[in-house]
């Protein structure tokens, strides 16, 4: 064997450590860079990285490198990042503790060297998980303030959930410091249904990541490789012999190099790794077999308890292994495998009993010196050896200890999987050993069973996976163990356990996008008929409450909101009696008392605000401020806004910034101050950390792109609407806008049909109260697209059932405040001028009603519409003052679309929008024709009649004869056919389309 096996040349690679380059270079200025590096096992990317790194550091960059482990599928969650931390606490020391000063004990859950971690009540688990991820990214940019850093994370292909969440978060919110993020994973490993898969889709979508696709080396690369590993240039019989086995893979070239003889290699991949272990001593070879079941690493002092060898014995045997190439030391005194193929290789060729041993050897270690790993990976790798070894009574308790330290940490998905790990080994583990578990404590109100029972014991930890499952964003899941719990129900005689599971399945089922939770919410409410007032029939009123607010907001549902606050009160569940009033004021300004409802809003924002509950103040300005944009009050709620993104910032709340940015996006849309609106939901965009929050976002960018007349980004953002979340079972406070910006999308391409499809879906629920903020728009934009097709041969058949359709909608609809009051006529004048009895009176009336109401969108379409009718009935004069008012507002509004169709109009019209008085002459492109003329002859040219040419361009049909005649004497034809001919032939048909 060769004693060097690395090339000390770093060969090829050019392009790639220029992009690097390039990354660190902007990163040193201050904007954060992220750099995705990809290939096949062995081809040369941890190379790559580790040349990378000892050049950032050369120009005085601050390094870290952490990797994700294989034992991510036994829930250690965050490892590289832990990694990552340990190693810049090593590097920084009291510089790493002042940047995370006020908040280390919240980032202990990553680095237990920050600080003492803070407890948090069961009922806030959700929006902790939250905080951690922004103390992360607020850690990362105090540090990169000054210093440039420069961090890998390597494997993504085995990384948990958690760690691609985290990971996900920094790419799309870092915004500011001297910040490089470089990541690597195995493409070959990347299968249809791999996990990394959708998180690497959702990172293609962020302009801000760079992929870098490593290929395998040339054979002229593969010279220069062996060159660097002999010291000289190979013969042509070896590059040839190589190439053809390695086929340009780096690390099989390495591995190649290491016999002396290629021409008895075998070609398994597997033995050709395995030979050079089996040429090393046997002392040597003992210490691979059992470091490879540890793990990517193993201590040093973990190996030593495990082989049983002493201190001299161990070093020397792991000495061989390291000069091999096989093992590589760290600087942290522990030991990894040169390559993960080598571990595999290894762990794989031990016998099936061989691996259970030596993993409850492990196990065995761990618990009697729990020393012997970092406290932030004791319970996982326990859990995991103890898994291995095959040894339920010791595995179960093991499993157990595990996931409640995942949840501490906020990875609800490792949870959730080691909680699945549990429900595995269940009926193999002793009853005693059942009995001793270790439970969560009252977690969400549900009655932990704290006796004997086997059956009960068994429903608690399915409650445990139902939160997980919530937690983590797996309703489908959830809902499967909901429904097993149900069935274990069954006969048991324990309604609040059963209420509790069917208030739960009535989450996972709305969130999972197959209904509305409905009939799961009642029946949990059925079961607690005659029963004693509990938190479970707290938990279950208020949740009822809140649904109602949401899907079902009618007066006689109040006293759904007012038991849940008394029930509440009674069992001493204050945060629930403060939701419930929340709720409350939200269902009571949907039912058109808005003063009440603010009342107990702001009264609520005061308490939490006072009682320092900090996720509830936040809640409770979301709240507040989307309700006064129901209410037409765009100015106070951006000002509600602005005070929560203080508290929300000021406490790390960042899924709360997403949903206050975007109720921020909403007035000042509303306001017509676009730029900023596009700008907040982009802010919501990068902050939010659900799939709901960024289909939110999108939404709200489509609704921006359409009335900037940009339809591209507008189906491109409603596709990603769809692809974010399921809109089945929305509320309409989601579901409406999303059908009003598909039904827009249709309708411009000239789909009517299809916009009527578009609106069938409300129609069908119109039996509940509906949203007044939200339906009203949806049904005039269903309005606006029958007005504006009237006279489309494939839309007129039907269009009087769709108009009477939209009209039975709009009658159960409230009109309580004057934003809705102002919406309602603007509606019904759509309509009517989709029938063709709209009078420019109507829109004045129209237009009074918006006036005040500080919605300079509406007040230009109304104006242009207002315009477009006193033009029919005549009146010049007064339309063309409407129409340059309603130019200017689109011209200051940005509103593309609205532009364009005032543009077409005032030219039907001969109008200038600039001056409001008749357009110049143009040049004729016909000779003897004049303007006015062409445009008949347009129109002749297209099949319109005269009457028809009369309603187009404002003019008497009389009048249209007249044009008509004078053309035909010009051009010297015998009719209107031929004339059209002359037409096509000049390319009038063409100059009208452009104009």
């Amino acid at each position: 064997m060769l004693s060097r096996t690395v090339s000390p040349v770093f060969v090829g690679r050019r392009t790639e450590r220029e992009a690097l380059s390039a990354a660190l270079a902007e990163a040193a200025e201050g904007r954060p860079q992220a750099v995705l590096i990809s290939g096949e096992a062995g081809v040369g990317k941890t190379r790559l990285a580790e040349e990378f790194l000892a050049g950032a550091r050369a120009s005085g960059a601050v390094t870290a490198i952490g990797a994700c482990v294989e034992a991510g599928a036994d829930g250690l969650p965050y490892a590289p990042f832990a990694a990552v931390l340990r190693a810049l606490h090593h590097r920084l020391g009291d510089e790493l503790t002042r940047a995370a000063a006020g908040f280390g004990g919240e980032l202990a859950r990553l680095l237990p060297e920050l600080g003492t971690q803070v407890a948090t009540p069961p009922t806030r688990e959700q929006e902790g998980r939250t905080r951690l991820f922004e103390l992360t990214a607020r850690l990362l940019e105090n540090l990169s303030e000054t210093t440039t850093l420069v961090l890998v994370i390597e494997d993504l292909h085995w990384s948990d959930r958690s760690t691609r969440e985290l990971l996900g978060y920094l790419f799309r919110s870092l915004q500011h410091g001297r910040l490089l993020l470089v990541t690597t994973y195995r493409s070959d490993d990347i299968h249809r249904r791999h996990p990394l898969r959708p998180f690497l889709g959702e990172l293609d979508r962020l302009r801000s990541v760079r992929r870098l696709d490593l290929a395998r080396f040339t054979r002229d690369e593969v010279r220069g490789q062996l060159a660097g590993i002999h010291g000289a240039e190979p013969s042509l019989a070896e590059l040839d012999e190589v190439y053809r086995r390695s086929e340009g893979n780096a690390f099989f070239v390495e591995e190649l190099c290491c016999l002396s003889g290629p021409g008895s290699l075998s070609d398994s991949v597997r033995d050709l790794l395995l030979m050079r272990v089996e040429a090393l001593p046997d002392a040597a070879q003992r210490v691979i077999a059992i470091a490879a079941p540890g793990g990517s690493h193993v201590e040093h002092r973990l190996l030593r308890a495990v082989t049983g060898l002493a201190d001299d014995e161990l070093i020397d045997a792991v000495r061989t292994a390291v000069n091999a190439n096989i093992l590589r030391a760290r600087d942290n005194e522990t030991y990894s495998f040169r390559h993960a193929l080598l571990r595999e290789a290894v762990e794989e060729d031990l016998l099936p009993g061989e691996r259970t041993r030596v993993n409850r050897r492990y196990a065995e270690a761990l618990e009697a010196d729990p020393t012997l790993v970092c406290v932030d990976e004791l319970a996982a790798r326990l859990a995991g050896y103890w898994y291995r070894a095959n040894d339920p009574e010791r595995a179960l308790p093991a499993v157990m200890a595990a996931a409640e330290d995942a949840r501490c940490r906020w990875a609800y998905a490792e949870q959730l999987q080691l909680l699945e790990r549990a429900l595995e080994l269940w009926d193999s583990a002793p009853a005693e050993v059942r009995r001793r578990l270790p439970l969560a404590e009252d977690a969400e109100a549900y009655p932990l069973c704290k006796c004997d029972d086997d059956d009960l014991l068994f429903l608690d930890l399915l409650a445990e996976m139902t939160l997980a499952a919530r937690y983590a964003g797996e309703p489908e899941r959830g809902v499967s163990v909901v429904r097993r719990a149900l069935r274990a129900l069954e006969g048991m005689g324990h309604p609040l356990r059963e209420a509790w599971f069917r208030a739960e399945q009535s989450k996972h089922v709305r969130n999972f996008g197959r209904g509305t939770g409905a009939d799961e919410l009642a029946a949990a409410r059925d079961l607690l008929g005659g029963l004693p007032p509990s938190r479970i029939h707290a938990k279950v009123i208020a949740e009822s409450a809140l649904w109602n607010s949401i899907f079902d907001p009618r007066p006689e549902n109040l006293a759904v909101a007012e038991s849940a606050m008394e029930v509440a009160r009674q069992v001493g569940d204050r945060e629930t009696e403060l939701n419930a009033r929340m709720s409350l004021g939200g269902l009571l300004v949907e039912i058109g008392r808005g003063d009440e409802g603010l009342v107990h809003l702001r009264a609520v924002t005061e308490t939490v605000t006072k009682d320092g509950m900090h996720a509830l103040v936040a809640r409770c300005h979301v709240n507040l401020q989307s309700l006064l944009e129901s209410l037409g009050r765009s100015a106070e709620s951006l000002r509600v806004g602005e005070a929560g993104l203080r508290i929300a910032d000021a406490y790390g709340l960042r899924e709360s910034v997403a949903w206050l940015q975007g109720n921020q996006a909403d007035a000042l849309f509303s306001l017509g101050r676009w730029a900023e609106a596009h700008a907040a939901a982009e802010e919501a965009r990068r902050h939010a950390q659900t799939p709901v929050g960024r289909a939110l976002a999108a939404q709200r960018l489509a609704r921006i792109a359409l009335a900037r007349g940009d339809l591209a980004t507008a189906r491109t953002e409603v596709a990603e609407v769809l692809q974010q979340h399921s809109p089945y079972g929305w509320a309409p406070q989601y579901g409406h806008p999303l059908l009003e910006y598909r039904l827009a999308l249709a309708a411009a391409d000239g789909r009517v049909l299809e916009a009527r499809e578009i609106l069938a879906p409300a129609h069908a629920e119109r039996a509940r109260a509906g949203n007044g903020r939200y339906t009203w728009p949806l049904l005039v934009r269903a309005a606006e697209a029958e007005s504006d097709s009237v006279g489309n041969p494939a839309a007129d058949p039907g269009r009087a059932e769709a108009i009477a359709a939209i009209r039975d909608h709009a009658a159960g609809l409230r009109r309580d405040y004057p934003v809705w009051e102002a919406h309602a006529a603007l509606l019904d004048a759509e309509l009517r001028r989709a029938e063709g009895t709209a009078t420019a009176a109507d829109w004045a009336a129209v237009a009074e009603a918006f006036a005040g109401l500080s919605r300079p969108f509406e007040t230009a379409r109304i104006a242009a519409r207002h315009g477009e009718a006193l033009l029919a009935e005549g009146d010049r004069d007064a339309a063309a003052e409407r129409l340059a008012a309603a130019w200017a507002g689109a011209v200051e509004l940005g509103a593309g679309e609205l532009r364009e169709r005032l543009a077409r109009l005032a030219q039907r019209a001969r109008l200038s929008l600039a001056t409001a008085g008749p357009a110049a002459p143009s040049a004729g492109t016909v000779p003897g024709l004049t303007p006015r003329e062409r445009d008949v002859l347009a129109l002749v040219a297209v099949g319109r009649s005269n009457r028809q040419i009369a309603e187009e361009l404002f003019i008497s049909p009389k009048t249209a004869s007249v044009h008509v005649s004078n053309i035909l004497a010009k051009l010297e034809v015998s009719g209107r056919g031929e004339a059209a001919a002359v037409a096509h032939r000049l390319g009038l048909l063409d100059q009208a389309a452009a104009s």
